[in-house]
């Protein structure tokens, strides 16, 4: 067998079609065939991408950044957003590039990506962008980066009814292929139907890697017939409120509905032979979960057909009209639904299938007798999955020995599984050298509010820190508490890249009530938590020390591990002072007592970051090492206790 020659590059190259690449690149890749496959249609489009760093999509920044010479070739343009709306709004501005004549493409395809919060935050900007609607040679994709375990967010999210109020169409990959294919898709429907496509991101998909079929003419893409409004569905020049609210919900969703039919974005996968007893009805991740449960139970395709049982993969779960379910649910005794967090599509199914001549029974996050089946909360698992629907089509269709044997096998390693010895799980900590290590401590008295960042895990560790807020709220909740408590102080935890995403704000607010607060603002030189990114517009220390100044802050330290780095460098407003870092206790009970809002700025790079830095000699390496001497250690801990630190 001859092997083919492989190149880091292949993945971004198009000549090449089979190709590895990660979930975060595939979107790369997607944008780069979007580009060509306008061209090859005579279109000369270019593209837009903005939004803001999150888990899951962390790290698709800075698989931008790596590709920008693909990119620009391309025409492509990565402007990281200072936060989601505002990145939100860059691609709806991106439609109206054409509106006044004055565009150099004929149109300007746009990816806005962000977390589940930045989803949150951003819904006023897609409310609105939408009912505009996305231009004719153009079109929006929303990237929704979904935590379901909270595994790194501050709550557990699925934000796929954010998007169906604001009646934004959805789409869901079941994995990296599909990720390349439904934003391909994405961009064809938002044209078409004149809407963003919202595209589902959690870390099975965005965060895996796969060997995928990337040819640039694998899908036909259909554009269906459909009978236009007047002036048809793109974005227009003139504000007509009521006309935008009648063209979303009388034309848009019907397009949207017509192009998904047309391109078999939802379809069947195992018929169910001639006599179908029983469906099942998965998306995305839990599509490949239901996958694995159907084959850890005895049954593929073939052992499907035999016995009656219908697999349906939804790839659009909104909008799931009846014309989309129908030929699914024909003859069918009951319909299994297996979806992650709430119901999206069970009662779409219900709406539709209510009241029709053979409803089916339907189940999912709850059984016939109202007991959870595949609850809302966490995630759900292929083992847990399997027992379930073994245990269905075993009721439904009759009695199975080989699938009750596996089912009981299943239960066995749950058992198993329930029982095992429980080592305990290590809570995360400060990195060795972490500047947080220091800078959250606060004088004996005191206490501080975590923020959005790194130094949230202060919360876990003895540092007199409580409660937190969303991002961009730090301190705020003070203002509502101050005029009720006894406390006269607080510190607020604010990380740099919070402070320029949308914590000055509150900063602003803080001034505004007159509150005793005192804004630890976290200047560590990189966005840690994601990577390492630099942050946007090139914040520094005295810029922020400025910046608050003029907000009206009177009071401002500088705490830094490096006080004379500043000599003839930085611009400070008059009265800031500086400070090395020895001395971080002794200035914050000076603070602690100063009336109104003040600020101390702790400036250290971080630990991880130096390390990055280090192994590409950018950063000095320290000539100085602590060594522990064996003869002398009496075992004690005290060094652990007082440097607080992971390493010894």
């Amino acid at each position: 067998m001859t092997l083919h020659d492989v190149a880091l590059d292949d993945k971004f190259d198009l000549a090449k079609e089979r190709i590895f690449l990660s979930g975060a690149q595939a979107v790369i890749r997607m944008l780069l065939m979007q580009r060509e496959r306008d061209r090859r249609a005579g279109l000369n489009t270019a593209g837009f991408v903005s939004g803001y760093r999150g888990s899951p999509l962390g790290g698709l920044d800075m698989q931008l950044w790596k590709a920008k010479k693909q990119l620009a070739q391309a025409d492509i343009v990565f402007q990281p957003g200072l936060n989601e709306e505002l990145a939100a709004t860059a691609c709806w501005g991106a439609q109206q590039t054409e509106l006044l004549g004055e565009g150099t493409h004929d149109g300007v395809f746009s990816v806005w990506y962000g977390k589940g919060p930045g989803v949150d935050r951003s819904g006023d900007v897609f409310r609105h962008a939408n009912l505009a609607g996305s231009s004719k040679h153009g079109g929006v994709l929303a990237l929704m980066g979904d935590d379901h375990m909270a595994e790194s967010s501050t709550n557990a999210h699925a934000t796929e009814f954010l998007f169906v109020d604001t009646m934004v169409p959805i789409l869901n990959p079941a994995g990296v292929q599909e990720i390349i294919d439904y934003g391909l898709y994405g961009f064809a429907m938002s044209r078409f139907a004149g809407t963003w496509a919202a595209i589902k991101c959690v870390k099975d998909n965005i965060e895996s890697t796969a060997s995928v079929d990337a040819a640039l003419e694998r899908l036909n893409i259909v554009v269906p017939e459909f009978d236009m409004p007047p002036g048809g569905l793109n974005i227009r020049h003139e504000i007509d409120m009521l006309g935008q609210e009648e063209r979303l919900h009388e034309h848009k969703r019907a397009a949207a509905s017509a192009f998904i039919l047309a391109n078999g974005l939802n379809r069947i996968v195992y018929s169910g032979g001639r006599n179908p007893k029983i469906g099942i009805i998965t998306l995305g991740k839990s599509y490949l979960d239901v996958r694995q449960a159907l084959e850890d139970i005895g049954i593929d395709e073939a052992a499907a057909n035999r016995i009656g049982v219908r697999l349906f993969k939804v790839g659009c779960p909104w909008p799931l009209d009846l014309h989309h379910i129908a030929g699914f649910a024909r003859g069918l005794d009951t319909i299994v639904v297996v979806e992650e967090k709430r119901s999206l599509i069970e009662v779409q199914l219900r709406e539709s299938l209510y009241g029709t001549a053979t409803q089916p029974v339907i189940i999912g996050k709850k059984d016939e007798r109202g007991d959870w089946l595949f609850p809302a909360k966490g995630a759900l698992d292929p083992n847990e999955i399997a027992i379930a629907l073994g245990e269905r089509i075993v009721r439904t269709i009759g009695p199975s020995e080989e699938i009750s044997a596996r089912v009981a096998k299943l239960r066995q390693f749950q058992a198993m599984l329930t029982e095992a010895t429980d080592i305990g799980s290590r809570t995360p900590f400060f990195c060795s050298g972490c500047p947080h290590n220091s800078s959250t401590k606060v004088p004996d008295g005191s206490i501080a509010a975590a923020g959005i960042g790194c130094h949230f895990m202060a919360l876990w560790m003895d540092r007199n820190t409580v409660g937190f807020t969303a991002m961009g709220g730090e301190g705020a909740q003070w203002v509502g508490q101050a005029p009720f408590s006894k406390r006269e102080h607080i510190f607020q935890n604010l990380g740099d890249g919070t402070y320029n995403h949308s914590g000055t704000l509150a900063i602003r607010f803080a001034l505004s009530s007159d509150a005793n607060i005192t804004y630890k603002i976290l200047y560590n030189d990189a966005v840690a938590m994601t990577g390492g990114q630099p942050h946007e517009g090139g914040l520094t220390v005295d810029m922020i020390a400025r910046q608050v100044r003029a907000e009206g802050v009177d009071r401002i330290a500088i705490v830094t591990d490096e006080p004379d780095k500043y000599a003839g460098k930085a611009e400070f407003p008059a009265g800031a002072t500086i400070h090395h870092r020895d001395d971080l206790d002794l200035v914050q009970r000076e603070l602690r007592d100063v009336k109104g809002v003040s600020v101390l700025l702790y400036d250290q790079t971080c630990a991880a970051e130096k390390r990055r830095r280090r192994k590409r000699g950018t950063f000095p390496d320290p000539d100085k090492r602590v060594f522990i001497n064996e003869l002398v250690c009496e075992g004690c801990g005290d060094c652990g206790v007082q440097s607080n630190c992971v390493s010894i």
